[in-house]
């Protein structure tokens, strides 16, 4: 796609953020290392993020452009990641559309008035970009500070979504999610097609804004079988990819315990598959097949064992993706909160080095 071809309000990027190791990496070119970054890498296992963020409620900070700045940049002044994660959370759209929901600590998104009905569907409306034009000014700010370094947005798939609408929010085995998908397979539908709609409509808003790339953080997929997946869930992820594929950036898709999903959820449009830690990379490969790079895989356990071996399970996992058309290197789900920075920091100056080209 020519830069006349793009949507309208797509910001040319710069040739040096196009260049970066992270953006060729998805794009399947060669890299003189193998880029880096972490999901979660901002927030929790930092100290200064504490700071900044004491006696701030977690969706109160998500709207608040300069902190979502400072938070953003923070790991990668610190850890010198090769990307950028905006800094935000899947249930964000939802609040801003109206839906009543908050973040409790230690428990997660919990929502007033579960979606259960066909009624209830009417309170999923569109989103436009007045809803979230906070988005819009961190984004500007942010891509202001990084210089080369890309910036990825990202939202929560469908499913994901659904399942905390449905249960009232976390769930261990997602009864009722399951049980509207399998008894009313329409309601089922046209929920995870409304939520696609307002999704790629919250990921057109970043890209917009600047975002070089973007992540679908698809959960809690992982609890459903393949064919569950391609019948139930696949068509509304498929439709989220669609939506932001005419501007021309990665599209990266990701979620926990999806080994048996990775060919399919490829398949729904990513040009990215995230492997968590489950999966070796190179097995990883094969199941996802060729055309697509692969994002992963370290154990966000390993971070708490001696520095030998980490740099012992890093090399496993470099060693199984030496072969990959690309890597970008990642644990196998988020930091964990009790996380030595110093250690996040280490690791990817380890993988710099030992991939150096």
């Amino acid at each position: 796609m020519s830069a006349n071809d793009r949507p309208s309000g797509q910001q040319t990027k710069t040739s040096a953020t196009h260049e970066s190791p992270f953006l060729k990496a998805c794009r399947r070119e060669p890299v003189p290392h193998t880029p880096v970054w972490f999901m979660r890498q901002a927030g929790r296992s930092l100290p200064e993020y504490l700071k900044v963020r004491e006696g701030i409620a977690m969706l109160d900070s998500c709207m608040m452009p300069e902190l979502v700045t400072e938070i953003t940049l923070q790991p990668v002044r610190r850890h010198k990641v090769d990307a950028a994660i905006y800094f935000s959370d899947i249930v964000v759209p939802l609040k801003a559309i109206g839906i009543d929901l908050d973040i409790k600590p230690g428990v997660g998104p919990v929502i007033a008035d579960p979606i259960r009905t066909r009624a209830d569907l009417a309170r999923l409306r569109d989103l436009t970009p007045e809803d979230v034009h906070y988005v819009t000014e961190a984004i500007g700010m942010l891509t202001a500070e990084l210089g080369p370094t890309p910036l990825i947005g990202f939202a929560g798939a469908p499913f994901t979504l659904a399942s905390y609408l449905v249960e009232g929010g976390p769930s261990r085995n997602h009864e009722r999610t399951k049980a509207m998908m399998y008894g009313e397979p329409e309601l089922w539908a046209e929920l995870l097609d409304r939520l696609a709609e307002i999704t790629g409509a919250f990921l057109k808003v970043q890209i917009e804004a600047g975002a070089s790339a973007v992540q679908l953080f698809d959960s809690w997929v992982g609890a459903l079988a393949p064919a569950d997946y391609r019948r139930s869930v696949m068509p509304a992820s498929a439709k989220v990819f669609d939506a932001v594929a005419p501007y021309g950036v990665p599209r990266i898709h990701f979620g926990v315990g999806t080994g048996e999903l990775l060919g399919l959820m490829g398949e729904a449009g990513a040009d990215v598959v995230g492997v968590d830690w489950r999966v070796p990379m190179d097995e990883g490969a094969r199941r996802v097949g060729p055309g697509k790079a692969l994002q992963g895989n370290l154990d966000p356990a390993v971070l708490f064992a001696p520095t030998a071996t980490v740099e012992a399970k890093t090399r496993e996992v470099l060693d199984a993706a030496a072969g990959l058309e690309g890597h970008v290197f990642n644990l196998g789900h988020g930091v964990m909160p009790t996380t030595d920075p110093d250690a996040l920091t280490r690791l990817v100056e380890y993988v710099h080095t030992q991939t150096a080209r």
